[in-house]
């Protein structure tokens, strides 16, 4: 139903976190944690097993959850249920609602929502946004619990209405998987950014959604119309007829640009003019394959090794490692697969792994690797088993200068003949490269090239340190910004660092997958770009409507560019030549 024509035309602005548009009535989703009566001088043991039955079928609901996103979409959205099953082995809290319990003898539904309680509030207080994501996984999970200790329906049970968009304060991974069978067809939400988990699950549904906005609770009443449009991240409340029919007119650009788009998605990398590029899938696990061949992608540029290990949060043997890498190469089918070497650290931790002040900078990927030749030479070996299977290239992440790589090609060079001892020994030579995401690598990228098979740039992280901005705290996220000339002279030195070494460059972080950067890194040198699937059907078709010489015009008045504002407005236009205004 549309709202009442007294109530004009209210504009809001948040992060686009899910491109489309969609337009409904308000579904205004109020959520807290079920009113929970205080009943004392209860059986403290009694309770404690009431809990562990709570727990077990709360842990069976998310595990039938993760198994139905595994089927529907792929590996990478089902991880964000087995992080939540971790939530449900967390020593801390479990050990602080048994401690209340013993200690104040009141009954365990009291005690549970009390802790859950401080160890969401504890998450929400913090400054980064990936760190701050895991209160909604927290809120999620132990609210699943909640639920079963007192006997309620979850909460997600009652969400309905088809053809409405779904206003929140915050979403949770399992509103976003309900919401979308219910036949929502938009998210909004108050707080959040785009590395939220309700965020990632959206963009996986196809589901338009703006997040961050600012407001919105204030600003929206159930069943007030609402327009969201993901591509500019723009929140319309009760649009005025004229809006409505410019978007008509929007949504039908929209619609005809995907048509073209998605009729050249199994056609070759290679521009108007015969040159050829290549495009690589970043994924995080075997099942993720599967969109792999469905964006006919032809190669994985990175596998994000680490996943297994977040999993079952704690070091797989060798055995582990070497099935799930052979899994993946066979599923390849003889095109290449770049696995990227453990990089735990920042904000993916192992429990077993010491806290650290400031983790992006600490203890991490192949510094912790080289620490620990007890945690890396499994991992090296079952690679190098793999690759019997077919092409595979490794890359070691975080590496600072000269020193780093020879260390870790030695470590390399020793699993390699400990197996060739064995009589194993890979289908095709091994190619070991260097990531790119530390100024210190950038500096040094000249010399750094004579010991690489080749280079991959970390954009994300390259960004952040150039800057010296961390992108996950809201205070100087603004800052946080790729258009910088600091970055874009810093991509063309290490790009032609590799080009004077004769070894590819590739560019593996979000910029590589971003259509309005894609034409830029190919004009600066990069051969190869590597981004989620569901990225390269835009990126193919931009970069197959280029020709050279316009890409090596866009370098040169990038290049030229004072400031990030200019340079933000040259690739926005160039894109729009090829693609019509987003």
């Amino acid at each position: 139903m549309q709202a009442e024509s007294h109530r004009s035309e209210v504009r809001l602005t948040g992060i686009a976190s899910s491109a489309g548009v969609a337009r409904g009535p308000a579904y205004v989703l109020f959520r807290g944690m079920a009113l929970v009566p205080c009943l004392e001088n209860q059986d403290p043991e009694a309770e404690i097993r009431r809990l562990d039955a709570a727990i077990s079928a709360a842990r069976a609901d998310v595990i039938k959850v993760r198994d139905e996103v595994a089927a529907r979409l792929n590996d990478a959205e089902a991880q964000i249920f087995d992080a939540q099953l971790l939530v449900l082995e967390d020593v801390a809290l479990l050990d602080d609602v048994m401690g209340r319990v013993r200690s104040s003898r009141r009954n365990i539904e009291y005690c549970f929502k009390e802790s859950a309680q401080h160890y969401v509030g504890l998450f929400e207080s913090m400054e980064s946004e990936i760190t701050r994501g895991r209160a909604a996984d927290i809120r999620d999970v132990t609210g699943r619990v909640l639920d079963h200790l007192l006997g309620a329906r979850p909460a997600n049970g009652a969400l309905s209405g088809g053809g409405r968009v779904l206003v929140a304060r915050d979403l949770t991974p399992s509103d976003t998987v309900h919401a979308e069978s219910a036949g929502i067809v938009g998210f909004v939400t108050e707080e959040g950014g785009r590395t939220s988990h309700s965020a990632i699950m959206a963009r996986a549904l196809g589901i338009p959604s703006v997040v961050g906005v600012t407001g919105l609770m204030a600003a929206v009443a159930d069943a007030d119309l609402v327009l969201v449009d993901g591509e500019d991240g723009l929140v319309i409340v009760n649009p005025s007829p004229q809006t409505l029919e410019s978007y008509r007119a929007r949504e039908l650009v929209i619609r005809t640009r995907r048509d073209r788009i998605m009729s050249e998605v199994g056609l070759e990398d290679v521009t108007l003019d015969g040159v050829r590029f290549e495009l690589r899938a970043n994924i995080g696990g075997p099942s993720d394959m599967e969109d792999v061949r469905s964006f006919h992608v032809r190669g994985v540029g990175l596998y994000r090794t680490e996943n297994l290990y977040l999993t079952i949060d704690d070091w797989p043997s060798e055995e582990q490692l070497y099935r799930e890498y052979s899994e993946v190469i066979r599923q390849a089918g003889g095109s290449p697969v770049t696995f990227r070497t453990l990089d735990l650290g920042g904000d993916k931790r192992l429990g077993v792994l010491e806290p650290e002040d400031n983790p992006f900078m600490g203890f991490r990927a192949v510094r912790l690797c080289l620490a620990h030749p007890e945690v890396f030479r499994p991992q090296l070996r079952a690679i190098i088993r793999a690759a019997q299977h077919g092409p595979v290239s490794i890359m070691f992440p975080m590496i600072s200068g000269v020193e780093e790589m020879l260390a870790a090609k030695a470590a390399y060079r020793e699993a390699e003949a400990g197996l060739a001892s064995e009589g194993v020994r890979p289908a095709h030579r091994v190619r070991l490269g260097a990531m790119i995401e530390i100024p210190s690598a950038v500096a040094v990228a000249e010399r750094l090239a004579r010991e690489c098979d080749f280079f991959s740039v970390g954009t994300n992280d390259l960004v952040q340190y150039l800057l010296a901005v961390d992108r996950g705290n809201r205070k100087v996220a603004s800052l946080y910004d790729p258009c910088h000339p600091a970055v874009v002279q810093s991509l063309r030195a290490i790009f032609s660092a590799a080009g004077g070494a004769g070894i590819p460059a590739s560019v593996c972080g979000e910029l590589g997958g971003d259509p309005e950067w894609a034409p830029l890194l190919l004009a600066l040198g990069a051969v190869e770009l590597s981004m989620s699937p569901s990225a390269i059907p835009d990126v193919r078709f931009l970069l197959r409507h280029c020709q050279r010489p316009e890409l090596d015009a866009l370098a040169q008045r990038v290049l030229a560019s004072p400031d990030a504002a200019r340079t933000r407005a040259v690739l926005r236009d160039f894109v729009n030549t090829k693609l019509g205004p987003r």
